[in-house]
């Protein structure tokens, strides 16, 4: 059991564990202006709590100011609200807030304050401000006599997201400004005056204008956090979109192709080996044919011509042509049974 109770406890202790850097919320979202300190205003209507133009969550600020509002008897024509924040001179502190300027936005050449740090003290240019002139967003740091650090178009109908992180100091060296726009850093750390002397700050926020300006004018704020730490007031990162898993198209099965016909090479005719002659055919003995066993008495005979085909055909020294036809045939039968003779020896 009481190790429930512990776990119980522990549940109950996140959400301030979590926020433990969050100092303070003016984000309207209990959806009056009971998170502030006061108001300065000449009617509740100036400062409305608004669900139809918001940027976060449900409700949103929306200060309208109309020549010769003037609740505090000052110059210039405001309505405002106040937190008395009164950080700490060396403190640094996270600011995050987001504004609109509707289409129908006045444009004047003079000065228009929508946030200010102001001094303790009453009279004076704040510190640190962030006002209109013309089409342009400024931010001053000095008062007066300070530089303007930072500038952007106005972009009426836009929502301005800012985070401004301050050191402050009242001494030049020390204290520092840096600055976030549309989640992007538009001013590096930057040094100057962030207090005047010892006086102590507080946040003002709505519609503080020149009280020349004569047409009536609203502007939109929302989400005011004040914390210690970046984390606190910068937005976690969009999560990329889940995209689509790619899914491999299959191949096409491929298409039968006809069985190729066999090529059928025809077998070569074998080689047919000449059959063997075991004798000479009996062609009786040819003119000129040599008789087994004699000597060539044609040829060793002295001055005698060898026989042969260029003998004349006629003439009783010649061969007759029908006798030089069977010589010429017994003499190719003779180098058959020669080669056939050498063959069937080569053979045994």
């Amino acid at each position: 059991m009481t190790h429930l109770l512990r776990l119980v406890a522990l549940v109950l202790l996140l959400p301030a564990i979590a926020s433990a850097d969050v100092q303070w919320k003016g984000d309207f979202e209990t959806g009056n202006i009971s998170q502030w300190t006061r108001s300065q205003s000449v009617a509740n209507s100036r400062l409305q709590v608004v669900t139809d133009v918001v940027r976060e969550g449900r409700y949103a600020l929306k200060a309208t100011v109309r020549q010769g509002d003037d609740p505090i008897n000052a110059s210039g024509n405001r309505n405002e609200l106040l937190y008395i924040s009164q950080e700490k001179t060396g403190s640094t502190w996270f600011y995050k807030w987001s504004t609109l300027f509707p289409k129908g936005y006045p444009s004047a050449d003079t000065w228009q304050v929508f946030a200010q740090w102001h001094q303790a003290g009453d009279s004076g240019s704040p510190p640190l401000e962030f006002f209109v002139r013309g089409e342009q967003m400024n931010l001053r740091v000095g008062g007066s006599s300070g530089d303007v650090v930072w500038q952007a178009p106005l972009n009426r109908g836009e929502w301005h997201d800012f985070i401004l992180q301050v050191k402050w100091s009242s001494n030049p060296k020390t204290g520092f400004v840096q600055l976030w726009h549309n989640g992007k850093l538009v001013l590096p750390k930057t040094f100057g005056p962030t207090q005047y002397g010892t006086e102590l700050n507080y946040l003002k926020l709505g519609l503080y204008r020149d009280d020349t300006i004569s047409p009536e004018a609203s502007v939109y704020h929302d989400g005011f956090t004040m914390a210690s730490t970046l984390g606190d007031v910068m937005p976690p990162a969009a999560e990329p979109e889940p995209t689509a898993p790619v899914v491999a198209t299959p191949e096409p099965a491929p298409t039968p192709s006809e069985p190729e016909t066999p090529v059928v090479e025809e077998p070569e005719a074998p080689e047919v080996e000449a059959p063997l002659l075991t004798h000479a055919p009996d062609l009786g003995v040819l003119p000129g044919d040599e008789t087994p066993g004699a000597p060539d008495t044609a040829s060793s005979a002295p001055g005698s011509a060898p026989q042969g085909c260029g003998a004349s055909a006629t003439g009783t020294g010649g061969v007759p042509l029908a006798a030089a036809g069977l010589l010429g045939l017994a003499a190719v039968f003779r180098r058959r049974r020669q080669h056939a003779r050498a063959f069937a020896r080569s053979r045994r």
